[in-house]
């Protein structure tokens, strides 16, 4: 078994790599970083170590790597043969590896069975922004035949590396990965890693509402009091109800939304505020709460929850602080937090309100981020 995937950082090698390698694949690492992929096509191995409560470590071994901007022709070979393409690219880079994904679907013979296409991205139903990309960029008309496209759901922390850790990798020992069922018609691949699921979008926005807005959200509140890391943020009081505050927020709205258990959402609660405790997990605040406007737009982890809890009538103000947390977030060295601030000294607040979360003058939530804006834009 084969499977191709793009992206070789971090997260590529300590999490969707790691358990492609555990499930049995040969797995093909795609990337353009000349640098790092040069230095894989050298390795015979690399080493993922977990920490946390049940710490491992696990050799990595058997892959190969490409450059897909300098080896297209061996990439198209790579998927033409392969039983699963995986992502994690960003969600913002997938229309740049769609032409390679669907060069090498249009390359597989006749009668293969179809090849498994899955966008593992922090964004919601990221595999149907890449099967729009593909379909747009395929040759042929028999894309539907050649290949499935699955939505994921992806949760692991993957902190900055140490210095001179080469491409060995170190997460925490937590992961969950869910992948919808009914692409693959009853002949889902073997991979003990995944969890398959009926409806994946419950799980989507449970992950992305508790786990990557409880993480902004201490990164913003965290470099705001002067806290270095989110494990040490997160022991800080005022930090910690701020946090605690969003996520009963947002636990009340998946709760509403998909009947999630009150018990259990406290409990999922509970385990992601631990994992944000790990110390052995030192995760600098600026990385996590960097690209603000990508954060801060209308479907994403803040915006999105706070306009979908204005429209029930139910509370808000701690996701409301928190935006406005992140608009006061100005580490040196972010592209996103320059356009950001630009936007705040330079255009009126209704102009910025629409251009940082994309929300509609007739939103009930948008007076209330105006309002905050205005304020940032008046300072």
């Amino acid at each position: 078994m084969k499977a191709v995937h793009f992206g070789a950082g971090n997260i590529g090698r300590g999490f969707v790599g790691l358990l492609l390698h555990e499930a049995g694949y040969e797995v093909v690492f795609s990337d353009v970083a000349a640098p790092l992929v040069e230095s894989l096509q050298q390795a015979e191995s690399y080493t993922v170590s977990t920490v946390g409560q049940h710490p491992t470590t696990t050799v990595v071994d058997g892959f190969r790597a490409l450059n897909s901007a300098q080896q297209p022709e061996a990439l198209t070979e790579e998927i033409a043969s392969a039983e699963m393409v995986t992502t994690a690219v960003g969600a913002h880079i997938l229309r740049f590896v769609a032409p390679n994904i669907a060069a090498g679907i249009a390359a597989r013979p006749a009668g293969a069975p179809p090849l498994a296409v899955l966008a593992c991205e922090n964004a919601i139903n990221a595999t149907d922004l890449l099967e729009q990309e593909i379909r747009a960029a395929y040759q042929g008309e028999d894309l539907d035949e050649k290949a499935l496209f699955a939505n994921t759901a992806v949760d692991r922390i993957v902190p900055v590396q140490a210095e001179g850790a080469g491409l060995d990798v170190t997460v925490e020992d937590f992961h969950e990965w869910a992948v919808e069922r009914g692409p693959f018609d009853g002949h889902e691949p073997g991979v003990p890693g995944i969890t398959w699921v009926d409806d994946l979008g419950p799980y989507i926005e449970r992950k992305l509402f508790t786990v990557n807005t409880g993480h902004a959200t201490t990164a913003w509140h965290g470099w705001a009091a002067g806290h270095a890391t989110i494990a040490e943020a997160i022991r800080d009081p005022a930090v910690a109800v701020e946090v605690e505050t969003v996520l009963g927020e947002t636990s009340a709205l998946l709760i509403a939304e998909y009947g999630f258990d009150a018990e259990e959402m406290a409990s999922y609660r509970a385990k992601v505020l631990g994992r944000f405790a790990n110390t052995a997990l030192p995760d600098p605040v600026e990385r996590v709460g960097r690209s603000p406007l990508r954060k801060l737009s209308r479907h994403d982890r803040i915006i999105g929850p706070a306009a979908a809890l204005a429209e029930r009538g139910l509370g808000h103000d701690g996701l409301l602080t928190a935006l406005g947390a992140a608009l006061a977030f100005t580490p040196a060295g972010d592209e996103e937090v320059d356009r950001l601030q630009e936007l705040l000294r330079t255009a009126d607040a209704d102009a910025a309100t629409a251009e940082i979360t994309g929300l509609d003058a007739s939103h009930p939530l948008y007076a209330e981020v105006r309002a905050l804006i205005a304020a940032r834009t008046a300072a």
